[in-house]
């Protein structure tokens, strides 16, 4: 039997017990309802990126034909103002799609691959470079004023000062526009490698040709009507629509000769009849000037001066300047604003079962050279990043 004393000690004991427990449970009821609960989130379909753009290209289609009724989740129909939508709407192109399709364009040209290409902010539409006025190689002319002087000791020092300038670039747009089959439609893969290689050819060509031919006017500055462009006159007696060794030695002449190993020879392939058969006197008797590939040569591309000879459309046609240009394009600075903007359409080609499909590209470009370079020494010649033979041989 307990006594009264130990009866009392257990009661005490007891209530401890449940005091504690209470405690310990309003603590956890206090922290569970005042402490933020774990957060699940689940991605619904619209959050699930299309796997080609020949899927979403399909999706769009789909969406168009139905008037909106059977619309994929995952398409984004631009906002407010949209400088690439069509009136009966349109849909933006996947950030990674247009991306893809941006750079297969760069990486696939000859030309575009090789000039300095310069992204610009997405609050701009226009740039201004800083670059050193430097049209002379004489003293005092170098970086547009700096000058070195050798000097006794005690002497006076001069300061110089150089001079810049500035190359100001303004956005244009390019239009990219194709049009497919709905047989075409059906396949996704199918669809996807067509607008592929068809926009990226197309925006080649169209890039290549201004880069060359473009007047400045809604579209990049192009090497021809270029300030800095150097053109070498034809030899005296040289018959018509010809090109001679004593061209091709005279224009490599006028490069500059630091940046020798950047540059490269455009031409029109008609001219190659002129290449295959040039050659140079030796002598009683002569060389060989141009090197076809393989053979020889051993390069990918066919050579003179020991650097490439790229065949392109854009190059003016034999006897006209621009015929065969020796460029170093890395002298040409081309801007652009992030990827592109596309739309699509059913109606501009209905009567046909066709859907158009627009890209929008905005870039500009021209050369960095402000003009040709006078040498230090010998300056009856010029120095220039862009070389072309002048236009009399047709007369």
């Amino acid at each position: 039997m307990l006594t009264e004393e130990q009866k009392k000690d257990l009661d005490k004991d007891i209530q401890d017990i449940i005091q504690k427990k209470v405690e310990e449970r309003l603590a956890k009821e206090i922290v569970k309802r005042f402490s933020p609960s774990e957060i699940t989130v689940t991605k619904d379909a619209g959050d699930q990126p299309f796997e080609s753009l020949g899927q979403q290209l399909m999706a769009v289609k789909t969406a168009e034909i139905s008037r909106g009724r059977t619309m994929d989740v995952r398409l984004k129909a631009p906002t407010g103002l949209s400088e690439g939508v069509p009136a009966d709407g349109g849909f933006l192109v996947q950030t990674d799609f247009a991306t893809t399709l941006l750079e297969k364009t760069f990486a696939a040209s000859d030309i575009l691959n090789r000039v300095f290409r310069m992204p610009i902010s997405a609050n701009s539409n226009s740039i201004k470079i800083p670059a050193v006025s430097d049209a002379n190689r004489a003293d005092g002319s170098r970086f547009g004023g700096i000058r070195a002087y050798w000097m006794n000791e005690g002497g006076t020092k001069t300061p110089s000062y150089p001079s810049f300038a500035q190359v100001a670039l303004e956005l244009k747009k390019l239009i990219g526009y194709t049009t497919c089959t709905d047989e075409l439609l059906e396949d996704a893969s199918a669809l996807e490698s067509w607008i592929m290689k068809a926009f990226a050819s197309e925006f080649d060509f169209k890039l290549a040709d201004a880069i060359i031919n473009g007047d400045g006017a809604g579209k990049p500055l192009g090497i021809l009507a270029a300030p800095c462009l150097v053109t070498v006159t034809a030899e005296t007696g040289q018959g018509s629509y010809t090109i001679v060794a004593e061209n091709i030695v005279k224009m490599w002449a006028s490069r500059f000769g630091p940046n020798s190993s950047n540059y490269v020879w455009l031409i029109n392939q008609n001219i190659e009849p002129q290449l295959y058969t040039m050659g140079l006197a030796v002598g009683a008797g002569g060389g060989v000037v141009y090197m076809p590939v393989g053979g020889l040569s051993v390069a990918p591309y066919a050579t003179l001066m020991g650097r490439p000879v790229i065949p392109c459309e854009q190059c003016a046609t034999l006897g006209t300047a621009g015929d065969i240009i020796l460029a170093d394009l890395s002298q040409y600075v081309m801007i652009d604003k992030g990827g592109m903007k596309s739309a699509s359409s059913i109606h501009v080609n209905f009567t046909t079962d066709q859907t158009a499909f627009r890209f929008v590209y905005r870039c500009d470009g021209q050369p960095m050279w402000a003009a040709y370079l006078t040498p230090y020494k010998g300056t009856t010649s010029y120095q220039s990043p862009f070389v072309v033979l002048n236009s009399t041989r047709n007369a």
